[in-house]
């Protein structure tokens, strides 16, 4: 073979690469694996739309909700790997869902090639406002004195929003009815309609409610109090050592080519770094991370051994 043909032929295989087409050529769907209206949406459509400024296509959201998140993942680990379909995965998809699955739809690690960790975000513990408790020790009062009457909304069975309020019985020695949801959005739907009286959910999506006064917040679940709401204390103050919190990050189907990897990180951070985003994040306390795939990787592994032991002495599993 001539000099001349090797470098046609090299040529030709370099063109007909994914890789090495000209990405994106067309929009981009990311996954929510959750109902609209919660905090993964909130996040996802704000970072959705600075990200399709930065690629120069639309990224459109797809809510795909049920099991805990794992049925949206769950697609995105089965989609083409070609970048065109992206997960806004959380610790749910990516550290309990593995861990309390008996059927494991996915593999949280091999299934899935890391893009970036955008943010981590407060949990936090609120009531309707008919709900006759005002602080963390007025709950913990009223669910010893009368244990039948009480029921908390989550997201969903095995998330963390579900362990957070687990983890909160456990620790406060209290029974309440857990009651879960397709997603945030319906489970504060309600909530505030009182249907159910108290909700764990992620700051980001019940801010606004807790804001205009139609939710009544007692505590939020990371160890500092959460700057954009900073006279509501945290559960630890009552029960000391509590803490919960989840995270949003960006997950392609494995086997994406690494150079489209890459421009979706690049992507992600621009649109972490816009001061119209950064502004958005602040006023429900996300603490920007922006990482890249190695870190995420890194981060993914350390949330399955943190949350392991709690899931186990939770005794939570699921079909």
């Amino acid at each position: 073979m001539t000099p001349k043909l090797t470098l046609a032929l090299a040529a030709l295989m370099l063109a007909a690469s994914p890789a090495a087409a000209e990405y994106p050529e067309r929009q981009i769907t990311l996954v929510i694996p959750f109902a609209a209206g919660g905090s993964t949406d909130v996040v996802g459509r704000i970072v959705a739309e600075r990200m399709g400024a930065d690629l120069g296509t639309q990224v459109i959201v797809e809510n795909v909700g049920g099991a805990g998140g794992s049925l949206g993942a769950g697609n995105v680990a089965a989609a083409e790997p070609d970048g065109y379909t992206i997960l806004m995965g959380t610790v749910a998809t990516h550290a309990l869902n593995p861990l309390i699955l008996q059927q494991k739809p996915y593999d949280p690690v091999a299934d899935f090639a890391p893009v970036s960790l955008l943010v981590v975000v407060p949990n936090v513990l609120a009531v309707n406002p008919e709900l006759p408790v005002n602080t963390v020790q007025e709950l913990i009062d009223l669910a010893k004195s009368d244990p039948t009457t009480l029921a908390y909304a989550s997201s969903g069975n095995g998330t963390p929003l579900h362990l957070s309020g687990e983890l909160f019985k456990s620790m406060a020695a209290v029974e309440i009815e857990h009651v879960p949801y397709k997603g945030s959005g319906p489970a504060l739907t309600d909530v505030l309609g009182n249907q159910v009286p108290i909700i764990f959910d992620n700051l980001p999506s019940a801010s606004g409610h807790i804001s205009s006064g139609k939710l009544r917040a007692l505590g939020v679940t990371t160890a500092e109090r959460a700057p954009s709401f900073p006279d509501v204390p945290t559960i630890a103050e009552t029960i000391p050592g509590y803490e919960t919190y989840t995270w949003n990050a960006l997950f392609a189907p494995a086997g994406t080519p690494p150079e489209v990897v890459e421009r979706l990180a690049t992507a992600a951070k621009a649109a972490m770094a816009d001061p119209a985003v950064v502004e958005r994040m602040a006023d429900f306390s996300a603490t920007i991370v922006a990482s890249g795939p190695e870190e995420l990787a890194e981060h993914v592994k350390a949330e399955m051994a943190k949350w392991e032991p709690v899931v186990r002495d939770a005794d939570v599993r699921m079909d």
